[in-house]
């Protein structure tokens, strides 16, 4: 509790030394308190002593509670005179009628009572909640005040007789009445328990700090929010302030801010709430979802006159739908809560009753990242313009994700380069798709891939636009003329001819992770699945540049047909949001299919290149044989001159015959497995793909080889 000089400390009528209460109305509703137990305690004295011969030194012994409390009438008038003729009894009494507020400065005490209009007895019952949580003294009094040692705590029951007037407690058995509904004391609206009376009253530790002392901290659970950048609300913003100020009944809010991920939601709530003269406080992700925590952490900011923001992260789960219910368990404390969210669907289960329009928060644009990128990294961004720029385009990173890239070289340990930043920005990224994508791990380089001259020329061709992007959107403008879309691109030929290998081939050379997209998981037999699943998987890969490998495209991406049931309508839907996200793609997509005629007209004008995969020439065969075998294996004795021509095989059977002549020439029985393939492995292999494509691989086919084959048989 704090100690400052300012503050007036008001020391309370209580059982326990040194106990202060700084809130001048609240001391005197605990002094009103404690007093009168002290007095019921003096009336239990003089009545039990009718049936018993108890010690004075100790608290009155217990009787039997049914026979008491029908005594309770019976006993009113000698209730009445004992209270007036007893010196003790007179005594507490004359303090109790004596008793007034010390400090007659504001108090949140009696704002509180102001804003719920509280009378005396609804004040009282409160207080006995707030002297129950802070002086541990007065647990055994409230068990002999009602006759129970089983419940040393206060109850209605006993504010019944505690008070002048009991009628007027009865009000305070509605479950609806404010100091329930407003958080301050433990609902007793339990269907588990109907007995109402005999319910504790409860006041949570959190709640009862604040309540006794204006000026205590903020609880755990909440951190005050600070503007760390001036922010410009642009007219419809100033609209969305302009409604939630003229709203003058008394209700919760609920603020939608709708922004992508990493933008500072925080900064834009502190913002707000500065225009509105109300601060707000961040909810920490532990004391968002757990109902008692959040009402409590509600109930105090109401008292503290705090707006608060929900975790970026408490609208971004499939259990959004519990999370709804759970802040709506505080609709009757009329707060304004901001919640982030990252698309306008997220809000549709908020009450309509309570949900303003949505504050929409843009993205930083290129310059923007340009700017951002340039002021986190500060000095050392000299002569980085180029690979910044580049970083800002590839990497659509909101402020407070540069700020943590920024982190990496703050210390100046570690010396930024070009690629030490492109790094950098790459550790940030996080794509969080389940089973609907697979990171490939890439296993080629430039060198490894094989193509005839014109198809290699425009792969390097797709290389070197990815590369220029940067410069033709956003130095020539074609951003702002068409839009920021990155390339399509489309592989298709036979099997086996290195669409998948080009494919990484070009994720390597573009230095982009590549993740290939699971057909059978994307696609769903129920209407809109299969859009949300590709929405997810194009929103998660929008946050910066990598390749997008849809294998065996056709699946997804087939014609569109006449419609003649629901089936049909539903594909085409599917077809053409397909078409349309594409066209906004901002990374590499890169479609691959052996069944180019079964794609559907509308991707082809949206492909920037479409790239066709011919059955390697001899020339392509020949360099495929000698590149397949890995590095260090003695292949001396195989002729690559004769097995290219041949053999007119594609690069995946001459892989996969490379492979399995490793595996028998590794053969532990083998004369030969010492790191080397001998020829007549290779020529069983090739013999064992050919019957495996249902083509003809008698002996005669291998020509000068034959007899190898031959012998082997023999």
């Amino acid at each position: 509790m704090s100690t400052s000089c300012a503050t007036v400390y008001v020391p309370a009528t209580v059982v326990t030394p040194n106990l202060f209460i700084s809130d001048s109305l609240a001391a005197y509703w605990v002094a009103q308190v404690t007093l009168r137990l002290r007095r019921e305690v003096a009336w239990c004295w003089h009545q039990r002593a009718r049936q018993f011969d108890p010690d004075p030194s100790v608290l009155p012994p217990l009787a039997d509670a049914a026979t008491e409390n029908l005594d309770l009438v019976r006993y009113r008038d000698q209730k009445n005179h004992f209270l007036k003729r007893d010196p003790t009894a007179r005594y507490l009494g004359d303090q109790i009628a004596a008793l007034e507020p010390k400090d007659k400065r504001p108090s949140r005490w009696a704002s509180l009572v102001e804003s719920l209009d509280l009378d005396g007895a609804s004040q009282f019952v409160l207080a006995l909640g707030l002297a129950s949580r802070l002086d541990a003294g007065l647990a055994p009094i409230f068990s002999t005040c009602m006759n129970d040692l089983a419940r040393p705590f206060p109850t209605l029951a006993l504010a019944q007789r505690l008070w002048d007037e009991p009628s007027q407690i009865v009000e305070c058995a509605d479950p609806n009445h404010p100091i329930y509904r407003y958080g301050l004391l433990a609902n007793i609206n339990d269907p588990t328990d109907a007995l109402t009376w005999q319910r504790p009253l409860d006041m949570s530790a959190v709640v009862t700090q604040q309540l006794s002392d204006p000026d205590a901290a903020l609880p755990q659970g909440v951190s005050l929010l600070t503007v760390r950048e001036p922010r410009s609300l642009d007219r419809s913003a100033e609209l969305l302030v302009a409604r939630l100020l003229a709203k003058t009944e008394r209700s919760m809010q609920i603020v939608p801010l709708l922004g992508p991920r990493g933008v500072p939601f925080g900064d834009w709530a502190a913002t707000l709430g500065q225009r509105m003269g109300c601060p707000v406080v961040a909810v920490d992700s532990r004391s968002a979802y757990e109902q008692h925590g959040l009402l409590t952490l509600a109930s105090v900011c109401w008292l503290r006159k705090l707006d608060l923001m929900l975790p970026e992260e408490w609208a971004q789960t499939d259990r959004l739908k519990d999370h709804v219910n759970l802040l709506s368990s505080t609709q009757s404390i009329p707060l304004r809560w901001y919640v982030p969210i990252n698309e306008q669907s997220q809000q549709d289960g908020f009450p309509a009753h309570a949900v303003t329009p949505a504050f929409r928060i843009q993205g930083l644009s290129f310059e923007h990242r340009v700017r951002k990128f340039t002021q986190c990294i500060g000095g050392q961004a000299a002569g980085m313009q180029s690979a910044i720029e580049e970083c800002a385009r590839r990497f659509r990173f909101q402020e407070r994700t540069i700020e943590d890239v920024a982190k990496a070289f703050a210390d100046n340990t570690i010396p930024i380069t070009s690629d030490a930043l492109v790094t950098a920005c790459g550790n940030e990224t996080v794509v969080e798709l389940g089973n609907l994508v697979q990171l490939v791990s890439l296993r080629f380089g430039p060198d490894e891939l094989v193509l005839p001259e014109a198809q290699a020329q425009q792969f390097q061709e797709i290389i070197h636009a990815m590369q220029t992007l940067t410069i033709v959107h956003y130095h020539w403008g074609t951003a702002r003329a068409w839009n920021e879309s990155g390339l399509s691109v489309l592989f298709c030929g036979s099997p086996g001819t290195g669409k998948t290998m080009a494919a990484e081939v070009l994720a390597e050379s573009l230095g982009l992770p590549m993740y290939r997209v699971d057909i059978s998981q994307v696609t769903s037999k129920y209407v809109g699945e299969t859009e949300k699943n590709l929405k997810r998987i194009f929103d998660a890969a929008e946050v910066s540049d990598c390749v997008l490998f849809f294998d065996e495209a056709d699946a997804l991406f087939g014609k569109r047909t006449e419609v003649k049931d629901a089936h049909d309508r539903f594909a085409n839907i599917e077809i053409s949001y397909l078409l349309e996200r594409m066209e906004r793609f901002k990374g590499l997509a890169i479609l691959s299919t052996n069944r180019r005629n079964d794609l559907d007209e509308g991707f082809m004008r949206r492909l920037r290149y479409i790239l066709e995969f011919p059955v390697p020439g001899f020339e392509q065969r020949k360099k495929i044989w000698q590149l397949v075998f890995p590095l260090g294996l003695d292949v001396s004795d195989i002729d690559f001159h004769y097995l290219a021509k041949q053999f007119q095989l594609t690069g995946g059977h001459i892989r996969s015959i490379a492979l399995n002549a490793c595996l028998r020439s590794a053969d532990a029985n083998h004369p030969d497995a010492r790191g080397r393939v001998l020829m007549r492995d290779v020529l069983i292999a090739v013999k064992r793909e050919l019957e495996k494509m249902n083509r003809s691989a008698n002996d005669e086919l291998f020509g000068a080889y034959s007899n190898v084959m031959r012998e082997r048989t023999a």
